[in-house]
């Protein structure tokens, strides 16, 4: 690993001037995933600002949503009796995102800016990826790409965002607060990243020295119900195929109101807006949850590594809203 300089400052504003100041710095927290990318040589800053001393750490209750320290860990989130009371897809998302010990390392902060697991970004010794090297290719698009996006994505770049929490996260709503150079702003994470198919090269709105300080996360209203279910190679320690966050509240045999939101298909943690739309005011009915999941892939951006995802993804929504509407009747 190349040579570093270490940072710890005890206040937010000297956090965001120190890396503000310096284009080669960078926040640490966890770095459960940067330690990993410097050891590899694709993430190499000059400087890290080390913010786990800060206090951006607990979970406020409040009467209609959560406000989260973007330093509190994984496990902490899933812990909380709220979470599992009116979050309980939020819960179910983090305790399958990553092991236990990494659960206890991982800030929820961390988690939404997490690279890609594109193995061509992760390799230096391949040149084509525009995520990396912006004009230069995509080295996944002719080759192995299994695990990559078919949602907000073309041909210059198939990179996945792997977050397991960030999709039931954008279902209900949630956004981040930030403080940077230019001062606090509040970002919806619907708005927080940019697909692949947008610009290849530049993953979420941050710019240089902005800190995610707090997500705030809306509580589902009393009487819905929720799920995640993720669909992987095996069932520990693995990243999605394909995974769906459903939310909904049951009105007899009618689908009062639905989110949806999936995951191991898009460049972004994707909002299946599309299916909401055809689902909601209508009966519980199988066909037409197949139907919604069609409409939902039909943007699909594939190539022959990533084709069954189509198929598979709307396997995945079509089962977890069964469970859902069935578990509610």
């Amino acid at each position: 690993m190349r040579a570093f300089l270490y940072d710890r400052p005890t206040a937010v504003d000297e956090a965001v001037a120190a890396v503000a100041a310096d284009p080669q710095a960078a926040f640490l927290a966890g770095g459960t995933t940067q330690v990993d990318l410097m050891k590899d040589g694709v993430w190499t800053p000059d400087r890290l600002v080390d913010i786990t001393r800060l206090p951006l750490r607990g979970i406020l209750v409040e009467s209609q949503q959560l406000k989260v320290g973007a330093l509190t860990t994984m496990e902490e989130l899933a812990a909380e009796p709220v979470v599992a009371q009116r979050l309980a897809f939020v819960r179910e998302a983090l305790l399958h995102g990553a092991s236990v010990q990494l659960r206890n390392m991982a800030t929820i902060g961390g988690n939404l800016l997490q690279r890609t697991r594109c193995r061509y970004f992760r390799d230096p010794t391949v040149s084509a990826c525009n995520r990396r090297s912006p004009d230069s290719g995509c080295a996944a698009v002719d080759n192995v790409a299994r695990m990559h996006a078919i949602l907000g994505v073309d041909e210059r770049c198939i990179a996945l965002h792997a977050s397991d929490v960030a999709v039931p996260l954008i279902a209900v709503d949630a956004s981040v607060l930030v403080n940077g150079p230019a001062g606090q702003r509040r970002i919806p994470l619907t708005e927080f990243w940019v697909r692949a198919d947008e610009g290849p090269s530049i993953e979420n709105v941050l710019g240089h020295g902005d800190l995610i300080t707090e997500i705030d996360i809306p509580l589902l209203p009393q009487g819905w119900r929720s799920g995640y279910l993720k669909v992987r190679d095996r069932a520990s320690y693995e990243f999605a195929l394909t995974s769906a966050a459903v939310a909904l509240q049951l009105d007899g045999d009618l689908i009062a109101d639905i989110r949806i939101a999936l995951g191991g298909v898009g460049s972004v943690p994707w909002r299946a807006r599309e299916a909401e739309e055809m689902l909601r005011g209508t009966p519980v009915d199988p066909l037409r949850f197949e139907q919604a999941g069609r409409a939902v892939m039909a943007s699909a951006f594939t190539v022959p590594g990533t084709a069954f995802k189509v198929d598979l993804a709307v396997r995945t929504l079509s089962r977890q809203l069964l469970t859902m509407t069935e578990a509610k009747r």
